[in-house]
C-alpha cells in the first residue's frame, strides 16, 4: 500500500470514529485493503473508542448450553437435525438452576441460556425455568439465545423477566442465507424475528460468522450496513469454524484478521454496543480473547455448562475450553484479560445508549 493510500485509509477510520458513519464504498475499500498495519491502526482506534465509553471493563456472561437437540438442519452446525453422530442431551430445570448458582458463586450477574431449537423445550418449560431463576437471582440479567420463536413466545418470555435475546442473523444477503440453510428455513422470518425482539423491548443481539462458505466481501458489507440500520444492543462476530459431521466439513476456517477488522468497524459505528470476544476467536488463536478485546470487544462468555455435556454441544470442531472445569476456565479468562490491562466487571453490564446514532 502506498503512503498516500495509507494516509487516506487512516483518514477514513478517523472519520468513522468521529461521525459513526461510513459509505458502502468506503467499507468495501477497508475490507479489501486489509493488511497488518491497517488492522493495527483500526484496532487501536476502536479500542480507544471502547475505553472512552466503558473504561478498562470487560463484562462476563455465564453461558449455559441447555440442549443440543435442534429441529433445524443448518449446513454449518454440528448439532444440526441430520447429524446422527452427536450424542444428544438436554438439561433439566434443576441442572439449569445449579449452573446459575455456580455462576453466581463466581460473581457472574448475567446468565445466557443457549441451545438448539429443541421442540421439547416448550414455552411453559422455559417460562417456568426463567421464573425460578428470577426468583432466586432477582438482580441478575437473563439472556435467551434459543432461535426463532413466535412473537407470542418472545412476548411471554419478556413478561416473565427475560432481559436480552441473542439471535445471529448470520447473513443479511438472501442468496447467501440460502447457501447456508435448507429450503425449509426462511431468511425473511429470521430478519423479522430480530425486528420483533427489538419492538418488544429486549436488549437484542445480532451477528454473523466471518468466512462462512460462499461469503463474499459484498456480503460482509451488507451485514455491516444491516447492523448499522438495525442498531442492536449486542453484536456477536466470530470466524467460521468447520465441524466434521456437516456438509461444510472440508471448508476453510474464517480469517481471524478479517474478523478483527469487522469487530473494529462495528465498534466505531455503534460505540455503545456490547460485543463479545468469542470462543471461536479463542479456538483459532491462543490469544483470541485478548485480540478480540483489543479490537473493540468488551464481553466474554465463560461456560457454565456441566462438564459432562460440553463436548456434546459440538457446533464446531475443537471448541476452546471444552474439557475445562468451570472454575478453571473462569480463572484463565481473568488472567488473560488482566494481562492486557483490563478487568472483569461484577455488574450485569446492561446496554446504555449514550450516543446519538446517525
Amino acid at each position: 500500500m502506498t503512503q498516500k493510500c495509507v494516509v487516506y485509509m487512516r483518514k477514513l477510520i478517523d472519520n468513522l470514529k468521529s461521525k459513526r458513519c461510513l459509505s458502502r464504498e468506503d467499507i468495501t475499500l477497508l475490507l479489501t485493503s486489509l493488511d497488518e498495519d491497517l488492522l493495527i491502526y483500526i484496532n487501536k482506534v476502536a479500542r480507544e473508542a471502547t475505553d472512552a465509553r466503558f473504561g478498562k471493563t470487560v463484562y462476563a456472561r455465564g453461558l449455559i448450553e441447555l440442549t443440543n437437540y435442534c429441529r433445524n438442519n443448518c449446513y454449518y452446525c454440528g448439532i444440526r437435525r441430520e447429524n446422527k453422530q452427536v450424542e444428544r442431551y438436554r438439561l433439566t430445570a434443576d441442572e439449569i438452576l445449579e449452573c446459575c448458582r455456580q455462576g453466581d458463586r463466581l460473581g457472574l450477574k448475567t446468565f445466557v441460556l443457549q441451545g438448539g431449537e429443541d421442540p421439547r423445550l416448550t414455552d411453559n418449560f422455559l417460562e417456568d425455568v426463567l421464573l425460578r431463576i428470577k426468583k432466586e437471582f432477582p438482580n441478575h440479567a437473563v439472556t435467551f439465545s434459543l432461535g426463532e420463536k413466535s412473537r407470542e413466545s418472545y412476548q411471554k418470555f419478556f413478561a416473565a423477566g427475560a432481559d436480552r435475546y441473542l439471535l445471529r442473523h448470520e447473513t443479511a444477503t438472501r442468496e447467501h442465507y440460502q447457501q447456508l440453510h435448507p429450503e425449509d428455513m426462511s431468511f425473511d422470518n429470521r430478519i423479522n424475528c430480530l425486528h420483533e425482539l427489538k419492538a418488544i423491548g429486549y436488549q437484542t443481539g445480532a451477528g454473523m460468522m466471518i468466512g462462512s462458505p460462499g461469503q463474499t466481501v459484498e456480503n460482509i458489507v451488507e451485514d455491516i450496513l444491516f447492523i448499522k440500520k438495525l442498531r442492536p444492543q449486542m453484536v456477536g462476530i466470530g470466524p467460521f469454524i468447520p465441524q466434521h459431521d456437516t456438509p461444510f466439513a472440508n471448508e476453510p476456517a474464517g480469517s481471524i484478521d478479517l474478523t478483527l477488522m469487522v469487530i473494529s468497524i462495528i465498534r466505531l459505528l455503534l460505540p455503545d454496543a456490547l460485543m463479545p470476544s468469542t470462543t471461536a476467536l479463542a479456538t483459532l488463536n491462543q490469544h483470541g480473547y485478548q485480540r478480540g478485546i483489543l479490537a473493540g470487544a468488551n464481553v466474554v462468555m465463560p461456560n457454565l455448562t456441566p462438564q459432562e455435556y460440553r463436548a456434546k454441544y459440538a457446533i464446531y470442531d475443537n471448541k476452546k475450553a471444552m474439557f475445562f472445569a468451570v472454575e478453571q476456565e473462569f480463572e484463565e479468562l481473568k488472567q488473560q484479560i488482566t494481562s492486557i490491562g483490563y478487568h472483569l466487571s461484577n455488574s450485569r453490564g446492561d446496554y446504555h445508549n449514550t450516543f446519538y446514532h446517525v
